[in-house]
């Protein structure tokens, strides 16, 4: 269904550009007397590459996620994808309608009525006039705005704006639906409902692009998921590793975190989990091994291990004070029995510190799993099945907060 080959945006950071309309002519040359070179001498007509050779194939009733930080592109292909804007290089082919939710709202006017906006919105939206009165009731239910359906929109509150925004987008019924950031607005009931909308749709054997910083929601929704970074695709796998990639920052290993200290006589040389072995069982001690190299004795170290699950949440914490470390190149392990942790992938957050005085301290210092052999155990199940509950209530409440 979407097929992206090589895509490439390409923007000029100021400088001279083409003007199509007088008025752009006129702007452009009051602006231009107000710009001069900096104290450097560097050009104002720097090149911005917002995406560069982006590659991903969707296929028909597929659910695919886009995520990244801010400024990773995301926007922008969404943009390409939804032919907003045109690609400086690569090609794009799309089978069939597609529907973008990219900014909810746009194409209302606030001088007519909700009623009125609900057919133009629709019409801007791809709608016939006999698709939109076929929907017209199921929109104003999901808007939950009956009573004021004539009343112009100007007047609407906030969030009475957005739902039926959202409702007149959502109830399109295209091949492919972009979606872009739209849990980002409305109260915690309403970005349940636009959920379950989004995932009516997906259910319906439609194709869904869906971008967003939830990643409880990207991995509820979607199977696969593209990660984005400074305009290229760093992943393209399930969605499970890319979400567990992009909250560990990509840390794929201890050698790649950065162990400098803030002090040159206290230095970490490695971090080791189980000594590299197999992957511990369901309940079996966790031990990690720090070597170090210290150019002095150093007492009272307080070392501390954070462990965070795969959505980012801290599970784990484990606090230890060490009285003396030797000059030399001491190893110090921590062992961790009775952790309880269910099987999957997690990271390492790593805190050193003397007195009130922290030498290091950093977030996704290593990656690694627990393995799932133990968990059939039947004793041991009516614990899994309590910390299943516990981490659907956990979800929940994060997704209240949001």
């Amino acid at each position: 269904m979407i097929h992206v080959e090589g895509i490439g945006k390409h923007y000029r950071l100021g400088g001279s550009v083409r003007h199509d309309t007088l008025r752009e002519t006129i702007m452009h040359c009051v602006r231009s007397r107000g710009r001069s070179r900096n104290a450097a001498g560097s050009r104002e007509d720097d090149h911005f590459w917002a995406l560069r050779d982006v590659s991903f194939d969707v296929a028909e009733g597929e659910v695919v996620g886009i995520i990244g930080k801010n400024g990773a592109g995301k926007s922008t292909l969404l943009k390409i994808l939804s032919r907003i804007t045109a690609p400086t290089e690569g090609q794009i082919r799309l089978k069939g309608r597609v529907a973008s939710l990219l900014e909810v709202g746009t194409g209302f006017h606030p001088e007519l009525s909700g009623r009125e906006n609900i057919f133009m919105n629709g019409a801007i939206l791809g709608m016939t006039r006999r698709e939109i009165q076929a929907r017209f009731d199921d929109i104003v239910a999901f808007a939950e705005v009956e009573r004021f359906l004539d009343t112009p929109v100007k007047r609407y509150s906030s969030g009475m704006y957005v739902r039926l925004a959202f409702a007149v987008a959502a109830h399109l019924e295209p091949e492919i639906l972009v979606v872009d950031e739209v849990l980002a607005v409305g109260d915690a009931r309403f970005q349940r409902k636009c959920l379950g909308r989004i995932e009516e749709v997906a259910r319906g054997g439609r194709t869904v692009l869906f971008v967003s910083h939830n990643m409880a929601a990207v991995q509820q929704l979607t199977s696969r998921s593209v990660l984005l970074a400074e305009g290229k695709v760093v992943l393209h796998a399930e969605t499970a590793e890319v979400v567990a990639a992009y909250l560990m920052g990509g840390n794929q290993r201890a050698e790649a975190a950065d162990l400098s200290t803030r002090d040159p006589r206290f230095q970490i040389k490695s971090i080791r989990f189980n000594d590299g072995a197999q992957e511990p069982g369901f309940n079996k001690p966790m031990r990690f091994e720090l070597a170090l190299a210290l150019e002095r004795c150093f007492e009272s170290v307080g070392i501390e291990l954070g462990i965070y699950n795969s959505m980012g949440a801290r599970l784990l914490t484990s606090r230890n004070v060490v009285d003396t470390l030797e000059a030399g190149n001491p190893n110090f392990s921590i062992r961790i029995p009775d952790h309880h942790l269910p099987p999957g992938e997690y990271a390492l957050a790593l805190g050193i510190s003397r007195g009130v005085e922290t030498v290091y301290y950093a977030d996704n210092v290593l990656k690694f799993s627990l393995s799932d052999l133990g968990v059939n155990d039947p004793l041991i199940q009516p614990y899994l099945a309590h910390q299943r509950d516990r981490i659907g209530a956990f979800i929940a409440g994060v997704w209240e907060k949001a």
